[in-house]
Order: structure tokens, then sequence, then C-alpha cells
């Protein structure tokens, strides 16, 4: 899975939860013990984390932002970032998996 697999994979999990108010970002995910809003901060710190690898540069938090329904757009751009880095065909695909995971778990 390449960039289109990456690129349609964030495309179906903002498809989900784009449009999603402030109460259904709080309830919890499927698994695990946290809301979805956690879950999907942690999938947007991760995609982050492989820019970062991908530049040679050091990680940062992404901040967490006051309203979840910024969300959607975090993820967008961190996907952006990753796809506009150049990363290898096993970096994209692994992103895929972490965002098709992330959305089964919602």
């Amino acid at each position: 899975m390449g960039g289109p697999g990456l690129e349609r994979a964030v495309e179906l999990l903002v498809r989900q939860a784009g449009h999603w108010q402030q109460p259904r970002w709080a309830a919890p995910a499927s698994t695990g013990n946290v809301s979805r809003a956690d879950l999907v901060h942690r999938l947007v710190q991760e995609l982050a984390n492989l820019v970062a690898d991908v530049e040679g540069l050091p990680r940062r938090t992404v901040p967490r932002l006051d309203n979840d329904l910024a969300l959607p757009d975090q993820l967008r751009v961190v996907t952006a970032d990753l796809l506009a880095a150049g990363p290898p065909a096993d970096v994209l695909a692994r992103a895929a998996d972490e965002v098709a995971a992330t959305r089964a778990a919602l």
C-alpha cells in the first residue's frame, strides 16, 4: 500500500468521523480504555513521528487542541506532511495500517 493507500485510509477515517460532535469524540473507543479523540490524537502523533524519522529530525509532541473537532484537520495535515517527505513504501504501508487500525477501533 503506497501513498494512494494511505490517502484512501485517511479519507475513510475522516469520512467516518469528520462530522462528529464533541460527545461522540469523548465516547470510549471500542478498544482500549481511551476516548475516540485520544485514539485519533495518538494516530496523529504516530504519523508525525514517522514524518520526523523520514526527515531525520527530532520527534516533537503534536499539541492536543482544546477542540476535538479539529482532529480530522490535524490528521489531514500530518498525512500531507508525511506524503511530502517522500517516505519509502514500507513507511507508507505502516502508516496506512495504523490509520486502518484506528478507524476499526473507533
